[in-house]
């Protein structure tokens, strides 16, 4: 069982699914634009910046009804947690479940992914041991 709130275990599952539906309207857009099919494109870019901006109500609702201990540094540690998860165990096992030309792709993502774990690291170092903003 959860221990979130259903409320927000219900407004955390919309945001993803939001989220992912904008990943996949900018994928699109993307391929548009690579056939010239600009008007298409820009379209399917207005549609994903719409799933964004749902996907952000819902995150901030979310965010209204949290944990009141949580507070920024806790969240970005949570991120770094989730992108740690993913490098080290979700990406590795599906690269080994696939064939070799999907490996390949979940390989090259796998290295993006270090380098974004490393920059959460850093933002989180940066962002407790200071009180306001982070250093230029």
């Amino acid at each position: 069982m959860s221990r979130l709130p259903r409320a927000q275990e219900y407004l955390k599952t919309g945001f993803n699914a939001e989220a992912a539906s904008a990943a996949r309207f900018r994928a699109l857009a993307a391929r548009a634009r690579e056939e010239g099919r600009q008007r298409l494109a820009a379209a399917l870019a207005e549609l994903a910046a719409a799933k964004d901006e749902l996907a952000l109500v819902q995150y901030a609702a979310a965010e209204s009804i949290r944990e009141p201990a949580e507070e920024l540094p806790a969240a970005i540690a949570a991120a770094l947690a989730e992108e740690q998860y993913e490098n080290e165990s979700l990406y590795p096992r599906m690269i080994r479940e696939v064939d070799a030309e999907t490996g390949g792709v979940l390989s090259g993502i796998v290295d993006s992914q270090r380098a974004h774990a490393a920059r959460i690291e850093g933002l989180l170092d940066a962002v407790t041991r200071s009180a306001g903003d982070i250093p230029a």
